[in-house]
């Protein structure tokens, strides 16, 4: 009888979603960047997939890879400076952003083989891999599988602890949200009832600065939500959650140079940076002070004054760049 009660309850509730996500309307793709209308959007097919990347500068190759449930765009306070000393290539992962939403799990494997064939595709060599959040953890594992393209990873925040629910941490709304993603029907029926406010509430929590999150950019990626199978993907990817946390296991094969940088504010407690800089041989660990888990939008200056300290300038010809150090 209180199953039967219950359900009754959702009925109205979860019609009510399927309604409202019917009458979203999904943003278009934009012409230019906002933050650097100079700088063409393109786009490059990878496994069947059509994923949208920046690629601009010259010098040494720096492939920048964005946090979850987010985009390219995250990169904007700090592609122009670095541009002037790198060539840089930032892209949407699938099912983020203006990249295609295939129909498919998003566990690891998916934006890891997509970044692995976006270097390929592009024939990108001698790469510094700099990610934060699931981007630092797809540079790790990349590092990990001797993906020969990769000379160096940064990883920011690496998302690989607590089984994947680092999210939760940042705040009541958000530990409420994620925690019902997993709930039949519930979670699907709180995910299509989305608003801005919750969303912003939830991508606050990320920063330390009040100001650090452009509101053009927020605005942008909620409205991205609305893309169609968006919203399925997202909470995929929150399904598989615990997933990255596996990523740990490879992390001993990784014999490139690692730095591993957090905010003091990441939602990563001490003991499990710690424990990630165990695990890789020769890692080494910097902690920016008064910085969140979008350390690129929240410590901009630092991030890019780590990446140019631990990059060489690039190598005359006939010289040979570093090896990898068991050469």
């Amino acid at each position: 009888m209180v199953a039967i009660i219950f359900a009754s309850l959702l009925v109205v509730p979860v019609g009510l979603s399927y309604v409202v996500e019917g009458l979203r309307s999904a943003p278009a793709p934009p012409a230019t960047l906002s933050w650097a209308p100079d700088i063409p959007i393109r786009y490059v097919k990878v496994n069947g997939i059509t994923l949208r990347y920046v690629k601009v500068g010259q010098g040494p190759p720096l492939v920048l890879l964005h946090t979850l449930r987010t985009q390219l765009d995250m990169y904007q306070k700090v592609i122009p400076e670095l541009s002037q000393r790198f060539e840089i290539y930032a892209l949407d992962y699938p099912g983020h952003g203006f990249s295609d939403i295939p129909q498919a799990e998003y566990g690891p494997e998916i934006f890891i083989n997509s970044i692995s064939g976006f270097l390929d595709h592009l024939g990108i060599e001698h790469a510094t891999v700099a990610g934060e959040s699931i981007g630092g953890t797809i540079s790790l594992m990349l590092a990990a599988r001797h993906n020969p393209r990769v000379q160096r990873v940064i990883a920011v925040n690496p998302y690989d602890y607590d089984a994947g629910r680092g999210l939760r941490r940042s705040s009541a709304v958000a530990n409420v949200i994620f925690g019902l993603n997993d709930v039949p029907v519930l979670g699907g029926t709180v995910t299509r009832l989305r608003q801005y406010s919750i969303f912003k509430k939830v991508m606050e929590g990320g920063v330390f600065h009040n100001n650090a999150l452009p509101p053009a950019l927020l605005r942008e990626m909620y409205d991205v939500g609305n893309r169609p199978y968006h919203h399925q993907a997202f909470m995929s990817l929150v399904a598989h959650w615990a997933d990255w946390e596996k990523a740990q296991a490879e992390y001993k094969q990784i014999d490139v140079p690692v730095l591993l940088v957090y905010g003091d504010h990441d939602w990563s407690r001490p003991e499990e940076r710690e424990a990630n800089q165990r695990a890789i041989p020769g890692a080494k660990m910097t902690i920016v002070k008064d910085a969140g888990h979008f350390l690129s939008l929240d410590a901009p200056e630092a991030l890019i004054q780590l990446i140019q300290d631990v990059t060489p300038r690039p190598v005359p010809p006939g010289r040979k760049g570093p090896a990898r150090r068991n050469e």
